[in-house]
């Protein structure tokens, strides 16, 4: 992707191996642990890369890659190849905007379980169904969603080097999946902010309402009272695991930056047994 192209294939000498670099967890095969990472393979193979994509994958095996930094819409890699000077290859995608965000948010803080996956190191299952249900995609779908670089001679897009660092940058999907969000635009410690403070909102909208002060009923506290008619639910419905951490008031004790109840809520969900799970 030089600036000055002279029309003919770029040629290369040999790779210079490196020591430092970051290697691949997979040593065969296909890599991505997790179907979102697999996800995120599946759009790179479906950009018909052929060769590179396998000469990539062998520059993320060997350690070529030496750092890769994501941020806001940017990932950025150093990759090592047949020149003194790394190469540096850049993967772009859309941000989604401010107001995007905030229905991503909203939709987000009305499924608890959303939340407590993404805690634990899982991205829910039918998070995409929630995306597409606001118009939105979380992965690509296309190459075209991707604007890609790199500083190296090869006049293909995307060469093996930004195909080594899309490797890398599956698997970091798959170590934290907060990180494909963060690419589009928000980093864990902001959503996670802004999901307590929405279901906190939500909790304060159906807060049970005060008994009147003792004082104000000693007329009356001796007397007969009128029997009310009670309802109470199905013993037998189903009931979320974790449901009592949403009654509690909110608790000041953090552990690093999370929250008490944000860590205690995927053990809640663990601790289900297979009779709780819900049955269709």
């Amino acid at each position: 992707m030089s600036e000055h192209w002279s029309g003919e294939r770029p040629r290369y000498g040999k790779t210079i191996k490196t020591d430092n670099g970051i290697k691949a967890k997979s040593k065969r095969g296909d890599i991505g642990a997790t179907w979102w990472s697999r996800r995120f393979i599946e759009v790179l193979e479906s950009f018909g890369m052929g060769g590179r994509l396998t000469r990539g994958r062998n520059y993320a095996r060997q350690g070529q890659v030496l750092s890769l930094t994501l941020s806001t819409s940017m990932v950025i890699a150093l990759v090592q190849g047949s020149r003194p000077t790394p190469y540096k290859a850049r993967i772009a995608i859309k941000a989604f905007t401010n107001p995007e965000w905030q229905r991503i948010e909203h939709a987000l803080a009305g499924k608890a379980l959303y939340a407590a996956k993404l805690l634990a190191g899982e991205m829910p299952g039918d998070i995409e169904t929630l995306f597409a249900s606001l118009g939105l995609q979380l992965f690509p779908a296309t190459q075209r969603e991707l604007t890609m670089d790199c500083s190296c001679p090869d006049w293909e897009v995307p060469c093996k080097h930004l195909a080594a660092a899309c490797y890398l940058l599956a698997e970091s999907f798959d170590n934290d999946p907060f990180e494909i969000l963060a690419w589009r635009g928000r980093s864990r410690e902001d959503l996670l902010e802004r999901l307590r403070t929405l279901r906190g909102t939500t909790r304060t909208a159906v807060a049970r309402e005060e008994a009147p002060p003792l004082t104000r009923c000693l007329d009356t506290f001796w007397q007969k009272q009128t029997a009310t008619s009670l309802t109470l639910g199905d013993p037998t419905a189903q009931v979320r695991a974790d449901a009592v951490l949403d009654q509690l008031d909110a608790v000041p004790i953090t552990v690093g930056q999370e929250s008490l109840v944000d860590l205690l809520r995927p053990a809640y969900l663990a601790l289900r047994g297979p009779e709780d799970e819900p049955t269709a």
